[in-house]
């Protein structure tokens, strides 16, 4: 005879849950002392139910996710070299970085494995170049996905490539010489992500860039076939609010998914996701392996098809063979002693983050129809409003930061005093500052920490002993 386990417990509501909790705060306020307040504008609750969660948001995720690591290619035959090496010592996909077209794509892939998932990011436009690389894989059995994203690259440099009716006649000429590319347009959350946005504005300034797109593909004749295969690709960094994180994955596929079958459009898309830069520190860099875990762990739970892990030393350190390898070996560890590659579509049901990603992708709709009705991304991109918004969010975040309501232990908490940084750093770890003349005001990245490390660094060279003649 079956017998249930639980068949001899009366089932508790969540109101039974909250009168027991509200007796047992013997006259606290239950607002005040168990629902904790975010910068996204959403309220975490002390529990959460069934109730909380009247219909599961049906999101597709991936059942494999690929470790991935980025190469610069300054030279087609070193960053090849690298990239066999790489991938002998378990990764799985490769990111090429490519700042000039004159780089040989024949030696850039001799010997790399048949079906290999790589990422290309372009410095630059160029329509022949794309076509030739177009021309190469079509003897090759490459999953190429190329990160063009001619808006992106506005918002972050302040400038078209070239002017807008140039950038968008060679996105067309790209989407027309791409027939052995997995992906072609992607969107870059990261920079959103990495200059302050709150996680509702991510979701919806994304959403915003894709609409964009999808309005001026109204205007190229796409086959259903080709409507049906074409896969949109965002890049996303990956902050520290763990199951925030994870459910800003879970919403950005489901938002996606509404957006693109509105305008008859494949409404799978491809995520690869990264570490956030902004959360990472100078002093007490050790720290960041443990914030870089955790991210990734977001990111796979998440539902990402691909991870990227940042090193624990990159934001002052050059590129070097162990920052790269503990990186890697975070994510092997998280997939072969941790096996959170066993099951796909964990944190489905989970009344936490199904209530989380509703709410997100709720709040992001808002934003993103306020957008809509102001005409558009670009129009309020180049109005300056984007920017705006941004800004207000950064400067809430680095207030709390700055008050230590946001704690990032080594820097602003748990502070080691006699920490010295000056003699180990290879790269300018701060925001660059390089006026130039911009169409629009850029969209900039910014690390929480960084006024205050640029204090303890001059302090640190004001305490060094004066030399002697």
């Amino acid at each position: 005879m079956k017998q249930l386990l639980f068949q001899d417990f009366e089932e508790v509501s969540a109101k039974q849950w909250k009168q027991k909790i509200q007796a047992d705060l013997k006259g606290a306020d239950y607002n005040e002392k168990l629902v904790t307040k975010t910068l996204h504008g959403i309220d975490i609750k002390p529990f959460y139910s069934s109730e909380d969660v009247t219909e599961t948001l049906k999101v597709s995720n991936p059942a494999h996710w690929n470790i991935c690591e980025k190469i610069y290619v300054s030279s087609a035959d070193s960053a090849n070299e690298k990239a066999l090496e790489k991938l002998q010592k378990g990764t799985e996909a490769i990111w090429f970085i490519l700042p000039e077209k004159e780089i040989d794509l024949a030696k850039l892939f001799n010997d790399l494995p048949a079906g290999l998932s790589v990422y290309l990011h372009l410095e630059f436009l160029d329509a022949e170049f794309v076509q030739k690389l177009n021309e190469l894989i079509s003897e090759k059995d490459f999953k190429i996905f190329l990160q063009t994203d001619i808006i992106g690259n506005l918002a972050r440099s302040g400038n078209w490539y070239e002017n807008l009716q140039s950038d968008h006649s060679a996105l067309e000429t790209i989407l027309n010489n791409s027939s052995n590319i997995e992906s072609v347009v992607s969107i870059d959350l990261g920079l959103f992500q990495n200059a302050g946005a709150n996680i509702p504005q991510q979701l919806a300034y994304s959403l915003a860039q894709v609409t964009e797109y999808l309005n001026h593909f109204e205007k190229i004749e796409f086959s259903e076939e080709q409507r049906s295969k074409f896969t949109f690709q965002f890049n996303i960094s990956v902050g520290s609010d763990y199951f925030f994180e994870i459910s800003k994955i879970r919403a950005l596929r489901w938002l996606f998914a509404t957006v693109a079958k509105e305008f008859n459009f494949n409404t799978t898309c491809h995520v690869i996701a990264e570490p956030t830069k902004r959360t990472k520190t100078l002093y007490d860099y050790n720290v960041n392996l443990l914030r870089t875990t955790t991210e990734s762990m977001s990111a796979i739970l998440g539902g990402a098809d691909s991870i990227c892990n940042m090193p624990y030393d990159a934001i002052y350190h050059k590129n070097n063979n162990f920052g790269d390898r503990i990186a890697r070996n975070q994510l092997l560890i998280m997939r072969n002693e941790s096996y959170l590659d066993k099951v796909g579509n964990v944190a489905e049901g989970t009344y936490y983050i199904e209530s989380l990603t509703r709410q997100l992708a709720e709040k992001a709709l808002e934003i993103f129809k306020e957008i809509e009705k102001g005409g558009g991304f670009l129009k309020e991109l180049k109005a300056g409003i984007i920017q705006k918004k941004i800004k207000e969010s950064a400067a809430e975040e680095q207030e709390k930061f700055n008050n230590s309501e946001l704690v990032l232990i080594g820097t602003n908490k748990f502070e080691n005093p006699e920490d010295r940084m000056e003699e180990d750093i290879e790269l300018y770890p701060f925001l660059k500052k390089n006026p130039r003349k911009t169409l629009i005001e850029p969209v900039l990245e910014k690390r929480l920490s960084e006024e205050r490390e640029q204090k303890k660094l001059a302090e640190e060279k004001n305490s060094q002993p004066t030399p002697q003649n």
